[in-house]
């Protein structure tokens, strides 16, 4: 059986369910395309990140970095030098703005996923339902051979509902996953930024005194 059959023999529900196909494979390919994009901090940057708050100069490591984290984290910064002391919900705001970011689309995938086998199984009621007038139209006098190539016809379109939701929800397992991880990573980085930036103004107000009292 060749595709053209497929398409041929499942009508319309087949060709609902390729297009179900293509543009999953679009958002598919974008999400990839997002996700290489977004950018991982190095194993060792939380360390420099405590190290440069314990020196009072976080700015540059942070700029040193692209991606999600440093999009979080440079806008903590930036709220703090123009004044803004209540952090936690710029935290939570510029996280939730990365989240819809790596979200966007996950709800259509879900969609195409979940109702793919609907639809199928859709189609092969319809034939069944076809196959049965068929053997009640002719009085029950049905070959075996023809009754049997109704059935599978109409199974075919279950077939192809589940051979498209499958990979879409497997696939849409494994972004969550890794929109998962890296929520959490931006979460423990802005809260390490959020915990040690109340200190910073003491410990260059200490720094200023040494220099001051070594200068006289």
């Amino acid at each position: 059986m060749t595709v053209a059959d497929i398409f041929d023999k499942g009508g319309i529900i087949v060709w609902i369910l390729a297009t179900y196909a293509f543009i999953a494979l679009i958002i598919l390919f974008e999400k990839m395309i997002c996700f290489a994009f977004l950018g991982k901090p190095a194993n060792n940057f939380e360390k420099l990140l405590l190290e440069s708050f314990y020196l009072g100069r976080p700015d540059p490591v942070i700029a040193s970095i692209h991606g999600a984290e440093a999009r979080v984290l440079q806008g903590i910064l930036s709220a703090w030098n123009d004044g803004i002391y209540n952090l936690n919900r710029v935290a939570l705001r510029l996280v939730s703005l990365e989240l819809d970011t790596m979200e966007k689309g996950f709800r259509t995938l879900s969609f195409l996923g979940n109702t793919a086998p609907l639809l199928g199984l859709l189609g092969t009621i319809v034939g069944m339902i076809k196959s049965f007038m068929v053997i009640e139209q002719a009085g029950g006098q049905v070959d075996a051979q023809v009754l049997a190539g109704g059935i599978w016809e109409a199974m075919l379109t279950t077939g192809v509902g589940l051979a498209v939701a499958i990979p879409i929800l497997l696939l849409l397992h494994i972004l969550e996953s890794a929109a998962d991880k890296k929520i959490h990573s931006m979460r423990n980085h802005a809260s390490i930024v959020l915990e040690h930036l109340p200190h910073i103004e003491c410990s260059n107000s200490k720094l200023e005194q040494t220099e001051w009292r070594k200068a006289g």
